[in-house]
């Protein structure tokens, strides 16, 4: 193509199809000759190239006779702007490309050999192509060189080749990577190559290529990869076989997968598999030992995919537990059979399990399939299967314990809404508080949508004392009627004595005026006890629900039974006292009388007051005189029995002789018995029973001490003495004062109440111990390690002060009930001693112009909070 005696330089191109028109000629062409032009031009017409003619003159300049009209798209340029500045040309070259351009320039013209040029140039627009350039240079008779020449854009080729060169250099990376034997195996058995590279192999090369497969393998080895290469071949399909070989390291395990690589040969890849069998064999044994694990639990065990939640396998537990078989619920998701009470719960799983890859113990509510909420305790892992992230989880049913745990809240509140119900009705004689607080908190109480109390009078008829009610019901308040058919029926309903419980009020055989009462009212179910006075029926307590028919408890029934009753000890202490205001608007005297009795009384109840607070003190200096003379006795008992420890263990000998001085000698760790020499009587005594007795006797001096503060604050009033007080420094120095305490008890505290705080307005010392007291509250209730946390901040013109633990918690009646002043139930867990105290914090804060509370959390613990108000300037000023 480019071999046509032309000397040929990469210049123009010449697009296959052009026309001969589009040649342009230069018309100074001295030495062109005519001849020429016709080939040049049927050259141009017919040749995917660039031609052109370049005259190199032996005084070094040069004239461009020829360039075809390809010039232009090969390098952007007019062929005009080419035969005007050959330099044009050259300036396009690719920098890296010059000097091999010029060398090969040099060498033809020196050596007179054909011309052969390939490399780069770049556009005037940018575009990179790749030009091959051919040309033989020809020397004319006056010394001149002519050079015919074509360019060709081999750009697609260069590209071509280079995407081979890649693609080759990546798959022979993959084939060097690969650890496996491989082999060219012909049909009848014979090893024609192989690659052992990096592969384990004790024989060479030579030693393996060109033998056949029944020369190297044992015959049944040999039977089965022969059968394998006939079948690839005749099927053009992968083949796989796997067997086993004795090799110089024991029995080994291969697997050999086939392929067809050319005519009437395979290539087989051969892979040793026994590190891979030997753990399918353990996973094995260990599938069946989870197997056994996960269908024997009495616990529901679950797998289910990570982010749909899709059920991949349930045990038997499951289904007992869910009501659903097996089948229903593989495949399914735990949306698709409205598993989940709380759809978030399965957010906040999802969201821990990818934080931490496990949860334990979490307490959800799921549905069975029957509707039924049941409550579980919840564990999982994330757990990989088959390359899917998945979800193992146990359910432990806790729906039982739950359910006792409720009941026993349920008596717990019961039992204190009937005690604060009695207490009420034997300190007030306003009967109308007592109802409307009564039907509040039975309304509250059962969660019922209406409670009210009726009246039945054979004047006035059926009428309304007292009622709470949900604001989205009608009320019954005022509602009265003289019907005597409808009060008939009613009484009927109630007569004898008996509760009427109505679950569905649609399902009630009564009048249709009855019926209709209820359809005005929104009354669906209803619970009605009656209020007996001498055996005859005063009236009823009734609860309503009015969203819905409702299973109303025995529990429920019993709470109403028992309110009733005090209701009507209420109502007929009421009427006691009703006729004696009758009996006494005409006995003037008698009022006269009991007016001056009354004075009497309270004379002698401020006698008496008088008399308590002499008592109070006298008897409390005796008994704090007597504890802590018993405190000098045990613990000076106790020092001697550490420094006269002798013989055996476990006793404290007690004289009963005259003491020796008290020792200063630190306790041992033993409980040897410790006589006490030159005693007259001894007796033993463990040590710790004298522990123990010490112990009480300062409980009961803490106890007293609070007694007598409570009393001074009760008569005269709490003395706080402010100034303006840095809190943290406060809090910092009260901490260390509380670190021997904290260590005692293995406790921790975390200070985060930032340094920069606002001064506040305080009594330092009393402040102290309201910190003091509310630490010990936390480690008296709790074991051994607990944590507090310390923390500060301002709100509202005051600062919010919290102290958290991660003890145990309260109940809402318990955190209410926590700082009032009233003697504690022997068994509570907090001590009197306890009580007193926070019922005297409170008095400070108070006192402070703060407040002080408790919260409780069933995750985080109690957070015990008080305020204290900022020092303003006018503060900080007064003297």
């Amino acid at each position: 193509m480019a071999m046509i005696a032309l000397n040929i330089m990469p210049i123009a191109y010449i697009s296959k199809g052009q026309r001969v028109d589009e040649i342009v000629i230069s018309p100074h062409k001295p030495d062109f000759q005519p001849e020429k032009i016709t080939l040049l031009s049927t050259i141009a017409a017919n040749l995917p190239g660039m031609l052109f003619q370049i005259l190199q003159r032996q005084d070094g300049s040069v004239f461009i006779p020829y360039v075809s009209s390809g010039c232009k798209y090969l390098s952007e340029l007019e062929p005009e702007a080419v035969q005007a500045d050959f330099q044009v040309l050259y300036k396009l070259i690719h920098p890296q490309d010059i000097k091999a351009f010029a060398e090969s320039i040099n060498v033809c013209r020196t050596t007179l050999r054909p011309w052969h040029w390939e490399g780069r140039i770049i556009t005037p627009s940018g575009k990179l192509k790749w030009i091959q350039g051919t040309s033989q240079p020809e020397l004319q008779e006056a010394g001149d060189f002519l050079w015919n020449g074509l360019l060709m854009d081999i750009t697609d080729r260069k590209q071509a080749q280079e995407k081979l060169q890649e693609s080759e250099a990546r798959y022979r990376a993959i084939l060097d990577a690969i650890p496996d034997l491989m082999f060219r195996i012909s049909r009848d058995g014979e090893y024609l190559d192989l690659k052992s590279e990096g592969a384990n192999i004790t024989l060479s090369r030579e030693e393996i290529v060109g033998k056949h497969l029944q020369e190297l393998l044992p015959s049944d080895v040999a039977t089965i990869s022969q059968v394998a290469i006939a079948k690839t071949l005749d099927s053009g399909t992968l083949q796989t076989c796997e067997y086993q070989l004795p090799t110089p390291l024991g029995v080994r395990d291969y697997e050999a997968r086939l392929v067809v690589s050319g005519t009437d040969e395979v290539l087989a890849i051969v892979r040793d598999i026994t590190d891979r069998k030997q753990g399918e064999v353990a996973l094995q044994n260990l599938a069946q030992k989870f197997a056994k694990a996960f269908s024997c639990s009495p616990d529901s065990i679950t797998i289910s995919t990570l982010q749909e939640g899709r059920f991949i396998e349930v045990n038997d537990s499951f289904v007992k537990l869910s009501g659903y078989e097996r089948d229903e619920a593989i495949g399914k998701t735990s949306f698709e059979l409205n598993f989940w009470v709380q759809d978030r719960d399965r957010l906040n799983l999802v969201q821990e399990l990818q934080t931490t890859g496990v949860a334990r113990n979490l307490e959800v509510e799921f549905r069975q399939k029957s509707g039924e909420i049941i409550t579980t305790l919840l564990s999982a892992e994330v757990i990989d299967l088959n390359g899917i992230p998945s979800i193992l989880a146990v359910h432990h049913d806790i729906t039982e314990r739950k359910q006792v745990e409720a009941q026993l809240r349920f008596c717990a509140q019961r039992d204190r809404l009937l005690a604060e119900t009695l207490v009420r009705i034997r300190s007030s004689l306003n009967l109308e508080q007592i109802l409307q607080t009564t039907v509040t908190e039975v309304r509250q109480f059962l969660q019922a949508d209406r409670v009210f109390i009726s009246l039945n009078n054979a004047n006035l008829g059926i009428r309304t004392l007292a009622e709470s009610v949900d604001p989205k019901y009608p009320s019954v308040s005022g509602w009265s009627t003289n019907d005597e058919a409808y009060l008939k029926e009613v009484r009927n309903l109630l007569k004898d004595n008996f509760v009427r419980v109505f679950e569905d009020i649609t399902q009630m055989k009564v009048s249709p005026k009855v019926k209709a009462h209820c359809q005005k009212f929104q009354t669906k179910a209803s619970l009605a006890v009656p209020i007996m006075l001498n055996n005859e029926l005063f009236g009823a307590l009734i609860a309503n629900q009015c969203s819905g028919s409702r299973h109303w408890q025995p529990i429920e029934i019993d709470l109403l039974q028992q309110m009733s009753e005090q209701v009507a000890i209420a109502i007929q202490q009421s009427q006691i006292c009703q006729k004696l205001a009758e009996l006494n608007t005409n006995l003037e005297q008698q009022v006269q009388e009991r007016t001056s009795q009354l004075q009497q009384k309270m004379q002698e109840v401020e006698k008496l007051h008088r008399v308590k607070d002499v008592v109070l003190h006298t008897v409390a200096h005796d008994l704090r005189t007597s504890v802590m003379g018993n405190l000098m006795v045990l613990k000076n008992l106790l020092n001697q029995g550490q420094e006269q420890v002798q013989g055996s263990r476990g006793a404290i000998t007690a004289s009963l002789s005259p003491l020796p001085p008290i020792s200063s000698a630190p306790l041992p760790l033993s409980h040897a018995p410790c006589p006490i020499p030159n005693a007259q009587s001894s007796i033993p005594v463990s040590r710790s029973i004298i522990e123990r007795m010490i112990q009480g006797n300062d409980r009961q001096l803490t106890m007293i001490n609070s007694l007598l503060e409570i009393n001074s604050c009760e008569k005269q009033g709490l003395e706080i003495k402010l100034e303006p007080v840095q809190l943290s420094s406060l809090l910092g120095g009260t901490f260390a004062q509380l670190e021997p305490m904290l260590t005692q008890n293995q406790a921790t505290l975390k200070n985060l109440v930032p340094a920069d705080l606002p001064l506040v307005m305080a009594d330092g010392t009393r402040l102290q111990k309201v910190l003091a007291n509310l630490i010990a509250h936390g480690l008296q209730n709790n074991p051994p390690g607990l944590n507090f946390t310390l923390s500060a901040t301002v709100e509202a013109g005051m600062i919010r002060t919290q102290i958290q633990d991660d003890g145990v918690v309260m109940s809402k009646v318990e955190c209410d009930r926590l700082f009032d002043l009233h003697v504690r139930d022997p068994q509570d867990c907090c001590s009197t001693s306890i009580g007193l105290k926070m019922y005297l914090c409170r008095k400070v804060i108070k006192a402070h112009g703060g407040e002080i509370g408790v919260i409780s959390n069933r995750k985080r613990g109690l957070t015990f909070w008080f305020t204290l108000p900022l020092a303003t300037s006018s503060r900080t000023n007064r003297p």
